[in-house]
């Protein structure tokens, strides 16, 4: 069981986390048509859009209150009035999702009593769903705006179903958490079509931010789930929860609607993938396709030829705590040593992480125990880079935000496949970097001519000399 420690430093020196409002704009960005609207100054705004945009290399809506320092003493009912009356005018959003920020929290905006006071004034707003989450900056991270925000829009928008009517065996829910790329709920939404279930994401990033390039511009979100489509949750058989930050979502499900749920803390790594294809045949009473036995094969291979590779390695890890969960984990089970652990905030998963101590802190703390502990591949986001050249060793870049590299939507973690090519992608980081270095390989057995005592033989040399 891991330590769970909290350094005593007076300030994060190079930041590891993203903050809440970030966390909770991005899940506003799962559903179609919707304006994130982040309740606070400007700068706070410009900030979350830059890594978006960096990260993702695409438009990506996000509006702000644009609190002066005049309006946040006063408080800021004018600010959001007239934020949300220009959006609806302007890009006729089928959503407002709101999200406060540190300055509007520490002066206590009633932002709740401010939407029941702007629809009471402005009647044709009545049916544009106005969704208000308190995600202050000062406190908690990424992770904990997007729990938040996704169990805010199943309390908001899921109805519960009438009395007597039936659910659809088929239809199941999909709570992603926010460590999942598109690129992984594209590979969860093909997995459970192949078992004839119909998915619902909750929030669906692969329809608003996987990349496509739409017909016409639209200054809202360009695709996800539809509001009526998260109405109709409810009516679903099951709903499958992915890391421990959307339990709370799943159990908001269950509450209003009566849907069962079940949780997955992680679906990279053999074992996990194969409790969550059992599950699927289980509900779905149809056999588990032939390409999945046969991916479970390729992955099973994987792990053979990489843990030579990867077994014994020393790795420094910094992620939000269900990836660094997920990762840590999947390659924990392959041999490595988990050395240092950094995460962002509390989780009850973070006991779990095969490793001593998990430390809540900052890229800094992470460098210096990867240094101390003698790491030999480091894996965190893209500000990591510095550290990892500084380090001299591999790195390899996981999470939000990923700005030196494209693709980063697409990279695939989930399902067998995805495990196959996360394993891959470190092992050859290994391997260019001990070839880089001249390290030991797991070819080195063969001994080298001049290393030999005279009148001995090497196995090479025996067999070329036979073979003239």
């Amino acid at each position: 069981m891991a330590i769970v420690t909290t350094p005593k430093k007076a300030c994060a020196v190079n930041p590891l986390k993203m903050s809440q409002p970030i966390g909770g704009a991005f899940a506003f960005m799962g559903l179609r048509g919707a304006m994130p609207l982040l309740h606070g100054s400007q700068g706070c705004t410009s900030f979350g859009l830059t890594l978006f945009v960096r990260h993702f290399k695409e438009a990506v809506p996000l509006q702000t209150t644009a609190m002066s320092e005049v309006a946040t003493v006063l408080g800021g009912y004018e600010n959001v009035e007239q934020a949300i009356l220009n959006i609806y005018n302007r890009a006729k959003p089928e959503i407002i999702g709101i999200c406060s920020t540190g300055v509007t929290e520490t002066n206590g905006d009633d932002v709740d009593g401010y939407i029941k006071l702007i629809r009471e004034q402005h009647p044709q707003l009545a049916k544009c769903p106005l969704v208000f989450v308190s995600t202050p900056d000062f406190k908690d991270a990424f992770q904990d705006g997007w729990a938040k925000t996704v169990a805010c829009m199943v309390e908001v928008l899921v109805e519960a179903p009438p009395v007597g009517v039936e659910r659809d065996p088929a239809r199941v829910n999909v709570l992603p958490g926010c460590h999942l790329t598109p690129g992984d709920l594209d590979e969860l939404r093909t997995i459970l079509e192949d078992f004839g279930l119909k998915p619902s994401f909750l929030p669906d990033l692969a329809g608003s931010l996987d990349g496509h390039i739409p017909d016409e511009f639209t200054p809202t979100t360009i695709g996800g789930i539809g509001v009526d489509e998260v109405a109709g949750m409810g009516r679903s058989s099951w709903t499958i929860a992915i890391g421990e930050q959307m339990r709370r979502a799943a159990e908001a499900i269950q509450a209003k609607a009566g849907v069962p749920f079940r949780l997955f803390e992680r679906l990279c790594g053999l074992i996990p993938n194969d409790e969550f294809i059992a599950f699927l045949s289980d509900i779905s009473g149809r056999p588990v396709p032939a390409k999945y036995r046969r991916q479970r094969g390729q992955l099973s291979d994987a792990m053979l030829d990489a843990h030579f590779h990867v077994g014994g390695r020393k790795l420094a890890i910094g992620a939000e705590p269900d990836l660094l969960f997920d990762l840590s984990s999947m390659l924990h089970e392959m041999g490595a040593q988990v050395t240092a652990a950094v995460t962002t905030t509390q989780s009850p998963v973070l006991e779990r992480i095969g490793t001593n101590e998990v430390l809540i802190g900052d890229l800094e703390d992470l460098e210096e125990l990867a240094r101390t502990r003698n790491c030999d591949l480091l894996i965190t986001h893209s500000h990591g880079r510095q550290a990892a050249a500084r380090l001299k060793i591999p790195f390899y870049r996981a999470g939000f935000p990923m700005f030196d590299r494209i693709g980063a939507g697409h990279q695939l973690s989930v399902g067998y496949r995805g495990t196959r090519d996360v394993i891959f992608s470190i092992a050859n980081l290994v391997i260019a970097d001990r070839e880089e270095n001249h390290q030991p390989a797991p070819d080195s057995w063969r001994t080298s001519r001049r290393s030999l005592k005279p009148g001995r033989r090497s196995f090479v040399d025996a067999t070329e000399g036979s073979m003239a």
